[in-house]
């Protein structure tokens, strides 16, 4: 009988706040910030600290989708839904749903890993920029790519639309800017000057400005010509015209320049620590601080002059120079941008965003950084000074993770780092105490998990309170690294009353709990005691004991594996076999097996009885980390440098599953108590939880998935390879958006096989009616696997489900004999209303393949005739319908803002209305006065008279 395990599969990764290689930009409405996090794009609430939601990928994740480029689109505030573009590595594009948490569509257009990403003004468009030179435009609401435009000789940097995205300025690393017009879809303008690579460029909201950051030390500006400008013949195509250059006060090489939203205020980000912040002065400021410095040049001129005159006795050089007329100053780009404030962050910066929105009074911005130590940070820029305001660093180490541990419920999980020690919650990857320690090498769990122990690199014993979240305790325990803690376990193999250390200083100390008092009136805290000690020949690597504590192993740096029976320390066996020291160790807990790994790259599993090795297995290809066994059984995950996790029968000495996840080597590992999951730490700071599920799987079909990825892995590098041999494209010419992928290929064979279902199901229906014209009496039998539907609707059912993307390349990758079958459906098809569109791109993508086959088949003749009549008195019923439904959707506007300014209008017409009343009181009251004055003066003037 075939053996059948339980599949492992990835549940939860946490730990990671951003990622290095991955930019950070602000929702439209600014409340949230996202970050690339490894494969998925993080979206945080930075006033409270905590992760709203995470956008992953729904299919299973590896270094290939690591997210390398962001981009949030521009739409407003009280948009209901916003769209969010992610990057990745192997070329691809994810459009989210922010709001729903969703991915919309999948763009496959580049062959190398996206590295700039940029939105039109209005959403509708978006630009991509590769590591494979080339640009991408694609239609976001169609979620399909327009064109690509080639021409840049290294990787692209950054993108920029210009003139309601007429235009797009590209830089990149062979030191060129190119402007492109998207209409003519050619490059019209190459800027050149700089002295190295442009590595960023941005535009301000007006465009009147672009500015390029490069590794030299100024920042150039440029001037953007509009079209409504009027332009001479010899300038028509010069888009971008040389303004200045500022000079920096870092030499450092600029990684991003970025505009706010209102372009008041310009940063400049270096491949450091420091942002360079200015201020960009309106039209009228600028003029006056220009006029200032012409005043001020001509003082010092002044000041000059007279020095000179009085020394040589001539005055008439004063006299020319005060009698100067001062004349309307020429703006210099230093007159519009000063430097306000250069901010110092505390490691170095990896990208920056400006929030869309002020949200304290005298702000003039707020500017968020990713940090490569994974943190974010929040600055409120004001006019005198920069001021922090907001930072997220709980949820994640400042450096990678080396240990992993468990407590004995499997609730708290504890991982150290270089400077910290976290204790989580598996079950939802919150952060619930944060301490602070040394470089914490190894860790463990007390009985009761009350208290946690944590080995250092400097020899240090480390006590941490889990409660309080303290520090406890720290013993001068070892001289030399502590590299191994392992408890000793009970007769019954439950956590005992001791535990054991290892280190570099060639001494395994085994220790003691206690409890004690520092003062009389503090509780009893937790405190060890060194018992025994044993001394070897070499540092200590790794220690382990057998769960009925009956052996002690230690794994030397000389290569070897001493085992000495525990309550006599005497030396039991000792294991030869590995090249390079091993590096981790651990023991079945029925205490027969034992498995080694080593920088060598293999895995060993020797019999405790004897000493021998029962099966030598190549493991990893790079170092082998940690391995453990699942508790109860002889099932055992291993974890390498070559950033895989692995899962191995050591009975059958057999491969089960390679878990693929992390981005960088992976060190640690532990496992639950009843083996339900394990928990893995690596180097991209990431802690990844694997769970066991109920689907079980066999051998032999792992083994033919790993034979067929192998198999597709190969046959995309020898694409690669033949694509690379190719020539280089010309100069500002256009290709193909999209590319060959494995779904495109499947997508082929789906529509070949429903044309051949179909014309099998169409012969079968013309026999069937001669049939019934010869007399021969008996029902059409249907096509089960068509589903009740005629051939016609199934063949468009085939069509229909391939993604709007990959339509183009799998039309492309049709034969012409397919394609002439395919185009015998259209006319079919172009009566729905609502498949016009897709009869249309199908038809166009069709002619420009097959142009010269098909003018020269008889058999295609009547096809076009048809399809020329149909199509376009079609389209053109179509292009009516959108132009009445455009028009009436304008009418219904108006009127719904008619309805919104009603009350405003009413509200107004009674102000009127009291207003009018108050001025007739207002004329009455004054009248009866004037009345009252007259009387009073005809009363004087008759006592007079």
């Amino acid at each position: 009988m075939v053996k059948a395990y339980l599949r492992y599969e990835p549940r939860l990764v946490f730990g990671v706040i951003v990622s290095v290689d991955s930019n950070i930009s602000y929702d439209p409405s600014g409340k949230h910030l996202l970050a690339g996090a490894l494969d998925s794009v993080a979206v945080w609430d930075i006033k409270k600290g905590i992760c709203s939601t995470s956008l992953s990928p729904s299919s299973g994740s590896s270094h290939s989708l690591a997210v390398t480029s962001i981009a949030s689109s521009p739409s407003s505030s009280s948009s209901s839904s916003s769209s969010v573009a992610s990057g990745h590595a192997n070329g691809s594009i994810r459009l989210w749903d922010l709001s729903r948490g969703t991915c919309e569509a999948t763009l496959n257009g580049h062959e190398s890993a996206v590295t700039s990403l940029r939105y039109n003004q209005f959403g509708s468009f978006l630009a991509s920029g590769s590591k494979d030179c080339d640009i991408i435009l694609w239609d976001v609401v169609a979620e399909t790519g327009m064109f690509r435009l080639r021409g840049h000789r290294d990787q692209v940097t950054d993108l920029v639309f210009l003139d309601s995205a007429k235009k797009l300025v590209s830089c990149s690393k062979d030191k060129f800017v190119r402007v492109w017009d998207l209409e003519m879809q050619h490059c019209i303008q190459i800027v050149s000057g700089h002295h190295s690579e442009v590595w960023s460029l941005d535009v301000d909201p007006n465009e009147r400005f672009l500015v390029t950051g490069s590794a030299d030390l100024e920042l150039r500006f440029y001037l953007i010509k509009n079209e409504l400008e009027e332009m001479d013949n010899s300038s028509k195509w010069e888009v971008l015209k040389h303004y200045g250059e500022i000079r920096r006060q870092n030499k450092e090489r600029i990684a991003t320049v970025r505009f706010n939203k209102s372009g008041s205020l310009l940063a400049c980000q270096e491949a450091g620590r420091t942002v360079e912040i200015y201020r960009v002065l309106d039209a009228s400021n600028a003029r006056i601080k220009a006029k200032r410095r012409v005043r001020r040049k001509k003082e010092k001129l002044l000041a000059k002059t007279v020095e000179e005159g009085k020394e040589n006795g001539n005055l008439d050089s004063l006299q020319n120079v005060s009698g100067m007329a001062v004349l309307e100053p020429d703006v210099l780009v230093s007159d519009v941008f000063k430097l306000l404030q250069v901010l110092r962050a505390s490691k170095k910066i990896c990208s920056i965003a400006f929030c869309p929105t002020v949200s304290t009074k005298g702000s003039l911005g707020t500017l968020s950084l990713s940090l490569n130590n994974n943190m974010l940070e929040t600055y409120s820029i004001e006019e005198g000074r920069v001021e922090k305001k907001h930072t997220v660093e709980l949820p994640g180490h400042r450096s990678d993770i080396r240990s992993v541990t468990l407590s004995s419920d499997n609730t708290l999980l504890l991982s150290t780092s270089h400077n910290a020690v976290k204790v989580w919650n598996p079950s939802t990857g919150a952060c619930i105490r944060t301490i602070e320690s040394g470089y914490g090498l190894c860790c463990s769990f007390a009985p009761a998990d009350r208290y946690a122990l944590v080995g250092t690199k400097s020899g240090t014993l480390e006590i941490i309170d889990v409660g309080s979240g303290t520090r406890a305790d720290v013993i001068e325990a070892h001289s030399a690294a502590i590299r191994s803690i392992v408890p000793i376990p009970d007769d019954n193999g439950s956590v005992g009353s001791g535990f054991v250390t290892g280190s570099a200083d060639h001494d395994v100390k085994f220790w003691e709990y206690q409890l004690k008092r520092k003062t009389e009136t503090d509780s009893k805290q937790l405190t060890v005691k060194n018992v025994r000690t044993l001394s070897l020949s070499d540092d200590v690597l790794v220690v382990s004991i057998s769960p009925e504590s009956k052996y002690i192993a230690v794994a030397l740096l000389d290569c070897t594996v001493q085992v000495y029976l525990l309550n006599t320390l005497k030396k039991f066996l000792t294991l030869y076999g590995h090249k390079l020291p091993v590096l981790c160790m651990d023991i079945s807990s029925d205490g027969d097996l034992i498995v080694t790994g080593s920088a060598d790259k293999n895995l060993k599993i020797w019999g405790l009885d004897f000493g021998d090795c029962h099966k030598s297995l190549f493991a990893h290809a790079d170092s082998v980390m940690d391995v453990k066994f699942v508790h109860n059984t002889h099932y055992m995950f291993s974890v390498g440098k070559d950033r895989l996790v692995k899962y191995w029968d050591a009975d059958k000495f057999e491969l089960l599953l390679t878990l693929e996840g992390h981005h960088a080597e992976v060190w640690c590992l532990t496992i639950s108590s009843h083996g339900g999951f394990f928990i893995t730490g690596s180097h991209d700071r990431s802690i990844r939880r694997w769970d066991r599920t109920e689907e079980p799987f066999f051998l032999e079909e792992e083994r033919e998935k790993r034979l067929q990825e192998m198999f597709e892995s190969d046959l995309e590098t020898n694409e690669n390879k033949y694509a690379l041999r190719e020539e280089l494209p010309e100069e500002g010419s256009v290709g193909v958006p999209g590319k060959r992928t494995q779904e495109t290929i499947t997508a082929v064979d789906i529509i070949i096989d429903a044309l051949d279902t179909a014309e099998d199901e169409l012969k079968h229906y013309d026999e069937h009616n001669v049939d019934q014209q010869n007399g021969k009496s008996g029902q059409f039998q249907p096509n089960v696997m068509m589903r009740g539907l005629s051939p016609s609707d199934y063949v468009l059912q085939a069509i229909s489900n391939v993604q709007t993307n990959d339509l183009e390349q799998t039309l492309l990758s049709l034969p012409y004999s397919d394609a002439l079958k395919l185009m015998s459906y259209l006319k079919d098809w172009v009566q729905t209303p609502d498949k016009v569109a897709l009869v249309c791109r199908i038809t166009t993508v069709l002619l420009q393949t097959h142009h010269n086959q098909l003018i020269t088949t008889p058999a295609a003749r009547p096809i076009l005739t048809v399809l020329k009549d149909i199509l376009h008195a079609r389209v053109k019923e179509f292009k009516d319908t959108i132009g009445f439904n455009l028009a009436a959707m304008d009418h219904l506007k108006e009127l719904m803002s008619m309805r919104s300014d009603a009350p405003f209008r009413n509200a107004k017409a009674k102000l009127m209305e009291i207003r009018s009343e108050l001025s007739k009181h207002s004329g009455k009251l004054i009248d009866g006065k004037r009345k009252k004055k007259k009387q009073k003066n005809s009363s004087k003037d008759h006592v007079g008279a």
